[in-house]
């Protein structure tokens, strides 16, 4: 059956993301500064809505780390903003963490063109949406996260519902409650920012908190496959000269070492942070360092010899 075009608009209006705040009825004639202000004080309240969503985002990342120390991968489905959101978190994760191009990453409703250009139309294709999570190779050991501001997007329901059916993790994050989106995952997760400054614009604060909540996804996760020391970068993939300064002072700081000790532990272990920083802590070879490494599962603080 096709869909009422009159009912989806009454549907639509009845979402919080798309009400009119009459607190912003006049940012038309405001001047620069007030109107900075007034959208500065409207994002403020965006971390007090992550915040009460703070026990379904937790339950979801603890849900999510268990399925990837099986091997399983986190792919986040979006179309328009929150895609572009989920694209931008996913490619931050291989830089930072070292992780492969295919263990975190994004569907975007339109394909990679609709990261620069508007495909706005491809939202609304719930079959696309379905046959890009089989083109994915979607298993029960990887973690779907659906992201939608209104919660309601066709493409994005149709593909978590599809992961679901495989067996995936699925998770849903949306702006507004009691949403499709919520009904067709495992673990939905409703920030509710209430009403945009410009009304329906949810690049603004619900983007914000879609923003917020990917980075605790995949940071936390990561912290829990044990891509970090402390809250030391040490996965992290010296590509740049930024990062390769960033990796000489990780191996100083956790080794103990001066600025040549380091370069050249590096150089010998690959540029590999951690595996450098064993070979120095346990005065080992590169071989014997990375097998240490190897036999902890990549972590660190137990290839060291330290408590977990």
């Amino acid at each position: 059956m096709s869909p009422n075009p009159q009912s989806e608009s009454l549907e639509l209006a009845e979402l919080t993301t798309e009400a009119t705040d009459p607190r912003y009825a006049d940012i038309d004639r405001m001047s620069v500064a007030d109107l900075a202000r007034t959208m500065n004080d409207a994002d403020a309240t965006v971390p007090g809505a992550v915040a009460t969503a703070l026990p379904g985002i937790a339950s979801a990342i603890e849900a999510t780390a268990e399925r990837m120390k099986s091997g399983g991968r986190l792919i986040y489905v979006g179309a328009g903003t929150p895609g572009r959101i989920g694209v931008l978190d996913a490619s931050e994760c291989p830089p930072t963490f070292s992780t492969p191009p295919e263990q975190v990453f994004a569907i975007i409703a339109g394909g990679p063109k609709a990261i620069v250009t508007t495909c706005e139309g491809a939202e609304d294709d719930p079959a696309a949406g379905a046959a890009a999570i089989d083109d994915a190779g979607v298993t029960d050991r990887d973690t779907v996260i659906g992201i939608a501001s209104s919660g309601r997007t066709p493409f994005v329901v149709a593909a978590v519902a599809r992961a679901r059916e495989i067996g995936a993790l699925t998770v849903g994050l949306s702006c507004n409650a009691g949403t499709p989106l919520s009904d067709n995952v495992e673990h939905p997760i409703e920030v509710l920012v209430g009403p945009e400054l410009v009304s329906g614009s949810t690049r603004l604060k619900a983007g914000t908190a879609q923003k917020l909540v990917l980075n605790m996804f995949s940071t936390i996760v990561m912290v829990q496959l044990g891509k970090t020391y402390g809250n030391l970068m040490v996965d992290v993939k010296p590509t740049n000269a930024k990062l390769r300064e960033r990796a000489v002072r990780i191996v100083r700081s956790v080794a103990g070492v001066g600025r040549e000790e380091a370069l050249r532990a590096l150089a010998e272990n690959g540029h590999s942070v951690k595996q450098a920083i064993v070979s120095l802590r346990r005065d080992l070879g590169a071989e014997q360092a990375a097998e240490r490494l190897a036999g902890a599962g990549g972590r660190l603080r137990a290839a060291l010899g330290e408590e977990q």
